[in-house]
């Protein structure tokens, strides 16, 4: 397989700790969003939204959107499940799931504080309260979500699924913005509990090929 990421983005991210947790390999070429590769013909060939990740199966197959390519692997190979078989669990992982990859992370999208700074003309200030509003507000309604799962090693039980995959990226996002998340004691022992698992720690951006500080 060939996987085309980036090593800050978020979606990389979650696609990276699936490949870990499923013990795949895979072929990768950094697409260097702040310098536009994502922009090129190329690239835009593959996936014509022009966003990372893309992964090029190994027939050729061309697939993008991290929870569609994360889903294609769980489906395709064997391993740790990341999608429950249960029909009432499996809802509640895809929901919380989306809450974090639907609803918090567009708004902090490259893109879309390009489109803050430059056509907006937004300093600083305004760009980092539009951060804290909506990643905080989208955390705690994570937080909220899991306190009903008090007892859980992992979001949803003592296994990680694809709730934990799409966690633990937007934390370092929260962390990498400055947002203050200090207060939300579910998502920060999870995010320990991730850390402490080789998989996810193998998968943060500082241990990538094409980590630049």
């Amino acid at each position: 397989m060939r996987f085309l990421g980036y090593f800050r983005s978020s979606s990389a991210y979650r696609c990276r700790i699936a490949f870990n947790l499923k013990g795949l390999d895979y072929d990768f070429e950094s697409i260097h969003l702040k310098s536009g590769d994502h922009k090129t013909p190329q690239f835009a060939a593959v996936n014509p939204q022009k966003l990372v990740p893309a992964l090029i199966t190994d027939d050729g197959q061309e697939l993008y959107q991290s929870l569609a390519i994360i889903e294609w692997l769980d489906e395709t190979y064997g391993g740790a499940r990341l999608i429950p078989a249960d029909k009432d669990l499996r809802a509640q992982v895809r929901a919380f799931a989306q809450v974090i990859a639907c609803e918090i992370h567009p708004l902090q999208n490259l893109r879309v504080l390009q489109y803050l700074r430059n056509d907006l003309a937004q300093d600083e200030d305004a760009v980092n309260a539009w951060l804290a509003r909506w990643l905080g507000d989208g955390l705690q309604a994570c937080e909220d979500i899991l306190q009903k799962h008090p007892e859980a090693a992992y979001c949803f039980g003592d296994e990680p699924t694809l709730a934990d995959i799409c966690l633990v990226p937007q934390v370092f996002s929260a962390e990498r913005f400055n947002v203050d998340i200090s207060h939300l004691s579910r998502i920060n022992a999870i995010y320990k509990q991730c850390q402490s698992n080789r998989a996810f720690a193998a998968a943060h951006p500082k241990e990538q090929p094409d980590f630049e500080t």
